[in-house]
């Protein structure tokens, strides 16, 4: 997957595993994505949940015909992290014909959780 000029290359994500009933993703924890006081900022683990989600909800739609769009995140952010590699977990709730609901778990290194996050997708016709 090509996150060439994107916030995802910003931030470093990588696809590790990309399938419709799960997807893995990795960013490693750095400069790039730290919070004042040097922990993981919260808005980049969001954002990795978020491009998780979105990626797995791609993969269930008829790219000729719908988009798939982030219609809400909330996230529970656990505990930090200053370094190291974090690793989303999405998984499908709800596959539906206009919304999707998923699943993200954020672990670090030690497979100790970082995050929760519930997205919920909207599939929208693309205009012709």
């Amino acid at each position: 997957m090509d996150f060439s000029n994107t916030m995802m290359e910003q931030l470093h994500m990588r696809v590790i595993e990309a399938k419709p009933e799960q997807v893995v993703m990795e960013m490693p924890v750095g400069p790039h994505n730290r919070q004042p006081m040097g922990y993981l900022h919260g808005g980049a683990s969001v954002a990795l949940a978020e491009t998780a989600a979105s990626i797995g909800g791609n993969l269930h739609a008829d790219p000729a015909t719908q988009a798939v769009f982030g219609l809400e995140i909330n996230a529970n952010h656990i505990r930090s992290v200053r370094s190291g590699i974090v690793t989303a977990i999405a998984t499908p709730i709800h596959i539906g014909r206009t919304t999707m609901i998923w699943q993200i778990n954020i672990s670090d290194e030690n497979n100790d959780l970082l995050s929760i996050a519930r997205c919920t997708l909207a599939v929208k016709t693309k205009r012709q």
